[in-house]
């Protein structure tokens, strides 16, 4: 598979993201994407601490976005399709992927990749923009506050492991195809293959502020849509979600 978009490839980061942000704030617009071997201080939402060790991909999108971050979270949900889509031919059985509101993709229930945008202005004007994605092929994670699983132990033998590399290409390729997409012809065709892999949908929730429903809808600008026991429907902008079990 040949690549449209530069990519930098480096031994060891301290963080795909960090490097992004670097970049971006020397002027770098991209598209440009970059992968590292190993992360020494990769990190997750809320500042986390996220594991990165060599034969998981850790990698980060650099992109331009112009004026105000509006709909800019959008490309979430894009990155997270790309990594169930990339996944998909690898995942034998009845498991499935779904994605846990707004970008955390599951296997089993167990988290297998997690998506990170960043943002801050950018020299010239408008923004730029990180697209951190890190997904579990080799290793899963220990000592986590939720269980964890790596593509690693759920291929079949008569598959052969695929290399970090293609699963970085066919990653950006499908990011790719699904950013032109949203560009062009906004968010409704998005919104309808996230909501196909949702992770919960229709069941109770509770959220990190307190809240406590039902899992909806997702609204037409990516909001996850909850309905309380009593009440009318309310939108959830930010924060966490949690389901029994």
């Amino acid at each position: 598979m040949s690549l449209s978009i530069p990519t930098k490839h480096y031994p060891v980061l301290d963080s795909t993201n960090e490097e992004a942000k670097r970049l971006g704030l020397a002027g770098e617009q991209g598209p440009l994407w970059i992968i590292t071997d190993q992360q020494t201080a990769g990190r997750g939402r809320r500042g986390r601490h996220w594991q990165s060790p060599v034969g998981n991909l850790a990698c980060t999108g650099l992109y331009h976005w112009p004026g105000p971050l509006t709909g800019s979270a959008q490309l979430g949900f894009a990155a997270a399709l790309s990594v169930s889509e990339t996944l998909d031919p690898w995942i034998g059985g009845a498991q499935k992927l779904s994605i846990k509101w707004p970008n955390d993709v599951l296997l089993g229930g167990a988290k297998i990749a997690g998506i990170l945008l960043e943002s801050g202005a950018a020299p010239g004007g408008g923004h730029w923009l990180a697209v951190g994605i890190g997904i579990n092929l080799k290793n899963a994670p220990v000592d986590l506050p939720y269980p964890a699983t790596c593509l690693g132990d759920h291929l079949t033998n008569a598959k052969p492991a695929p290399s970090l590399q293609e699963i970085f290409e066919s990653v950006i390729t499908a990011f790719e195809s699904w950013r032109i997409q949203l560009r062009d012809e906004g968010f409704a065709p998005l919104r309808l293959a996230w909501l196909a892999r949702a992770h919960g949908l229709g069941q109770p929730m509770r959220t990190s502020s307190g809240r406590a429903g039902v899992f909806e809808d997702l609204s037409t600008n990516g909001a996850l849509v909850l309905r309380p026991v009593t009440g009318q429907s309310i939108e959830i902008s930010a924060g966490e979600v949690f389901f029994a079990g």
